[in-house]
């Protein structure tokens, strides 16, 4: 009976995460509009950074409930559903063109977010220091963008700002950390019940409950044919995951892992190198490769469950 209960906690809590975070980002972006700040500056950090806000709340909450394992399983997880499952889905319903800018600015960024993820953990532990660095790389990385000056093509929900977007704003970001609480918590109940490791819960459940709104984003752009809009703030939401969502986490507590959790995230780093490289080849990524992305992730998900 407790497993069911806490089953459809998981349920509810994944719809309380994408309700809220579709809040967070409409409201927003309207707010950000109302204050005259530009669409760049609005995509890069109001909606995109947005979209990770699940990520951010569960991983920061089992951070600081001493849950290193869902902590970082969740981060690691919700990549691989990004740059694996979504992506490739994407790619399979419609070509995805990169360009130098892309894959050059961005797509290293996130190459070399994975390889310092690894380099760091090399010890089984991201320090305090560490996740400083990590903050520190992405302010950095998005003070780069806006100088760059480069219309990024986000989406940016229409409409003007009304004065009731403060409230649902409020209660939007209410919403995803209640919700993560309660994820983070019936997930590890249900990890303990089977003999589950709480990595593989954190890599799997939850890690899918929090790419939901990148999921969502990533519909709404390959219904309207926007398709290269999808891998771009794909890639946007990795870095953060990687730069902002553990480093901040690792502020608050030094987050520790197993050897055979470290082997995940050199995983991932090979599997980063591996997108790089496709992403260069013909600046594009076909239906086929979308389909092979897609099989990728899955057995990449098995490998890191069964490690």
């Amino acid at each position: 009976m407790a497993i069911l209960l806490n089953l459809l906690i998981i349920i509810c809590t994944i719809f309380g995460l994408w309700g809220g975070a579709h809040f967070v980002v409409e409201s927003a972006s309207k707010i950000a509009k109302k204050l005259g700040m530009s669409e760049l500056v609005i995509g890069l950090t109001i909606v995109a950074f947005a979209t990770s806000t699940p990520e951010f709340a569960v991983t920061v909450s089992a951070a600081i409930a001493n849950k290193m394992a869902i902590s970082v399983g969740n981060v690691v997880g919700s990549n691989i559903f990004n740059l694996g499952i979504i992506l490739g889905f994407v790619a399979i319903f419609g070509t995805v063109i990169t360009n130098k800018t892309l894959l050059f600015r961005d797509g290293s960024a996130l190459v070399i977010s994975g390889i310092l993820l690894l380099f760091f953990f090399r010890d089984l532990v991201l320090s305090t220091f560490e996740g400083i660095i990590f903050v520190s790389l992405l302010v950095g990385y998005v003070v780069v963008l806006i100088r760059s000056k480069v219309n990024l093509d986000e989406v940016i929900p229409e409409g003007n700002f009304k004065w009731y977007d403060v409230p649902v704003l409020i209660v939007g970001v209410l919403a995803i950390i209640g919700s993560a609480h309660l994820l983070v918590n019936s997930a590890s109940e249900i990890a303990r019940e089977f003999g589950i490791s709480e990595w593989m819960i954190g890599i799997t459940i939850v890690a899918a409950g929090t790419s939901i709104p990148e999921f969502a984003t990533s519909l709404v752009a390959l219904f309207k044919g926007r398709y290269g809009l999808s891998i771009g703030n794909l890639i946007g939401s990795d870095i953060f995951n990687i730069l902002g969502v553990l480093g901040v986490a690792s502020i608050i507590r030094p987050l520790t892992i197993s050897q055979s959790d470290f082997y995940s995230l050199l995983i991932l780093a090979l599997y980063l190198v591996f997108l790089f490289v496709l992403m260069r080849i013909g600046w594009r990524i076909t239906k086929i490769e979308g389909f092979i992305i897609v099989l990728i992730a899955l057995f990449r998900w098995w490998i890191v469950t069964v490690l």
